[in-house]
């Protein structure tokens, strides 16, 4: 199959490179004006999890080739903060055809995403997966699944071949209820988290943040009490949390169970621990809380610890903008 991946980010070369090792074509669409233009490799430093619940770590050359095509099979488009728009546009001018595989933070009804994707074809996906791109390293882990909207729920002629395409890189498909509702409740999980993280520890500094969230019971039973009141903000847009009460157990639970569980999942799932301290893209994390935060006042929920850490959170951004 022909894969388009948009840009040259984390995500998308991440799986650009599985794709391309499963013995299929991929090409990114870089801009033009973007430093990374130029680059036709990546050296990639990957903690796989697909053949091994710990990771197996394994160095390799990921190809990068740029876009020469106006037809492809699948358009990979996993871009930050509300990118998508301005992504269709670019495609839609340079003529580019092709089924968009959307696997970004989309906090958007249904019927605004109809009008941000115009006639492309289209289905929503998200990813398990994370790392960073420094020059020319991709450091980064894959877990062996990936977030799908069912088929009966996505209009798109090609769903065999996306199963298929994942398949191929033995990666399995989990389903969830509704896919575009579980990007919310996902984001609410993130944005519960980074809030205590960015609060309570340097935001600039997101990977010791991270490793400070995870050896530290006090903070975890903080996140899991601000995931539950992100949770609502969610439940305020009409979503029946009740049909995502496998993602929402362990925040369910007494703080006196879950922190302890989770701080001994993170001890010793390796996976799990490096994906927390990889992913630091600081201005899609600060956008998730921003777009918590305000849809959270605008619905009158109430969520004080969450508001709190996110006003601290913005003074410390503030300060480190001014200093």
């Amino acid at each position: 199959m022909n894969i388009l991946v948009v840009g040259l980010g984390t995500i998308g070369s991440i799986y650009g490179y599985a794709f391309q090792e499963a013995g299929h074509e991929v090409e990114h669409y870089i801009r033009k004006d973007s430093p990374k233009l130029a680059f036709r490799e990546l050296q990639v430093d990957l903690l796989d999890g697909r053949f091994d619940a710990r990771g197996l770590e394994s160095q390799a050359v990921y190809q990068v080739n740029p876009c020469s095509q106006k037809k492809y099979d699948f358009i990979f488009v996993s871009v930050p903060s509300g990118g998508v728009a301005n992504v269709i546009d670019s495609l839609a001018a340079d003529g580019i055809s092709g089924t968009l595989i959307l696997a970004c933070g989309i906090w958007q009804e249904r019927r605004e995403v109809e009008k941000l994707v115009r006639d492309y074809p289209y289905i929503l996906g998200y990813p398990v997966a994370g790392g960073n791109i420094i020059d020319h390293q991709l450091t980064c882990c894959l877990f062996d699944h990936f977030m799908l909207e069912r088929k009966e729920k996505a209009d798109i002629p090609n769903y065999p071949d996306l199963a298929q395409l994942f398949a191929d890189c033995h990666i399995k498909l989990e389903q969830p209820y509704d896919m575009l509702e579980w990007i919310w409740l996902h984001m609410a999980i993130n944005a519960g988290v980074i809030s205590v993280m960015g609060s309570y520890a340097n935001p600039e500094e997101a990977s010791a943040a991270a490793e400070m969230l995870m050896d530290s019971t006090h903070y975890l039973k903080m996140a899991v009490k601000s995931i539950r009141e992100t949770s609502q903000i969610v439940a305020s847009r009409g979503v029946e949390l009740k049909n995502y009460k496998d993602e929402l157990l362990p925040y369910k639970l007494p703080t006196i169970i879950s922190a302890p569980l989770m701080k001994r999942m993170f001890a010793k799932n390796i996976l799990s621990r490096k994906i927390m301290t990889l992913h630091c893209n600081l201005p899609d994390l600060l956008f998730v809380c921003r777009t918590l935060y305000e849809e959270g006042k605008a619905q009158w929920v109430p969520a004080p610890l969450f508001y709190k850490n996110i006003e601290a959170l913005e003074v410390k951004m503030s300060q480190l903008s001014a200093g």
